[in-house]
């Protein structure tokens, strides 16, 4: 059963934005600072928990590691076992009952990655929880996301200080856990975003067993490299972090 966060609803237009290999921010930021964390040794075996269609499985095959990927979305798994079938498993599944799935045993993965992901699952500690079951006691998780201290889907945004002429940014609300309504297709539910302080995803780790031992903290795309109509006018972006990773570890 595909969880009610699935983002099945969406699943073409998100695969429109990302594609075979990824965006240009998954090309560019994400998926480098991911291999870095994770650092996939050959042989070991690597859970990639909201795969979605698979861009980081020729990745981790790359590197000689072994690859299965879950996602709640039977669209997406679709499209992932489409273009990567030769590279993993691929296994429609809720992130909430990892070791529930066929084909993931307990205690047999060495890493577990979530690749902007983490934000559309709710509630955390499930999440984590299944994810200590299914790896080994010294397995670690890396978690590759936007920086929930700065951007806040709706509730952050850029603003201009006339005094000082400066750009800052905006923060409304941090603290508080919320679900903020974000995509639409053809008037459907949207999916949802859930927002949390940093310091739900180092708890919730914590409660699961694991410890943070590094973080990576990554700004905007330089001008040259963003999309047309994203280019900044200010330094304020190469300071005030994008995206947020995430490494921590067992025993």
């Amino acid at each position: 059963m595909a969880a009610a966060s699935s983002w099945e609803r969406v699943a073409s237009w998100y695969d429109g934005w990302v594609g075979q290999r990824g965006s240009r921010y998954h090309q560019a930021i994400a998926i480098p600072a991911v291999l870095d964390l994770l650092d996939p040794r050959p042989g070991s075996r690597i859970l990639d928990i909201g795969a979605g269609q698979g861009v980081l499985a020729p990745y981790i095959v790359d590197r000689g590691a072994g690859y299965t990927g879950v996602d709640a979305s039977p669209r997406l798994i679709e499209l992932a076992r489409a273009r990567h079938a030769a590279l993993g498993r691929f296994i429609v599944g809720d992130a909430r009952a990892l070791d529930a799935l066929p084909d993931v045993r307990r205690a047999t993965y060495d890493a577990g990655v979530f690749l902007l992901s983490i934000q559309d699952m709710d509630p955390l500690e499930p999440v984590f929880q299944a994810l200590g079951r299914v790896l080994r006691p010294t397995g670690r998780v890396v978690i590759f996301m936007t920086h929930p201290s700065f951007r806040q889907a709706r509730h952050s945004g850029w603003g201009f200080d006339e005094g000082r002429k400066l750009i800052f940014r905006r923060v409304d609300a941090y603290l508080s856990p919320m679900a903020v309504p974000m995509k639409s297709i053809g008037g459907g539910p949207p999916t949802r975003s859930y927002h949390r302080p940093l310091s739900s995803y180092v708890n919730g780790l914590a409660s699961a067993g694991f410890s943070v031992d590094a973080m990576r903290e990554l700004p905007d795309l330089p001008d040259d490299a963003r999309p047309p109509g994203r280019r900044a006018e200010t330094r304020a972006e190469a300071e005030i972090p994008l995206f947020l990773a995430l490494r921590a570890r067992r025993g």
